[in-house]
């Protein structure tokens, strides 16, 4: 059976490269997929731990972000379609200049 060190190493692994994408990209579309990195990741040590005490709290909760991460997904990426459609462009940058 693999320690569960192992999975925390790489829960904390992949939660540092959905931080490193969400601070040095521009794209929205990276955005969105750097912060379902974290996500899952968090869900990743969620599990682990559930695992590790033999209790299903954990998944129930794992359930719920992934619920709320759909959601997530479908709001933003129609949310990104409408900008697209007026700005031609997916840049967080250019995108913000939609205020003015």
């Amino acid at each position: 059976m693999v320690p569960t060190s192992y999975y925390i190493l790489l829960s904390a692994l992949l939660f540092t490269f959905g931080v490193v994408g969400v601070l040095t990209r521009r794209n929205a579309l990276v955005l969105f997929m750097s912060v379902e990195l974290m996500l899952n990741s968090a869900n990743l040590a969620l599990v682990t731990f559930a695992m590790a005490r033999q209790d299903v709290a954990g998944q129930i909760v794992v359930f719920f972000v992934i619920v709320v991460a759909a959601a997530e997904v479908a709001v933003g990426l129609a949310l990104l379609v409408a900008i697209f459609r007026s700005k031609r462009t997916t840049d967080v940058d250019e995108i913000n200049a939609l205020r003015g």
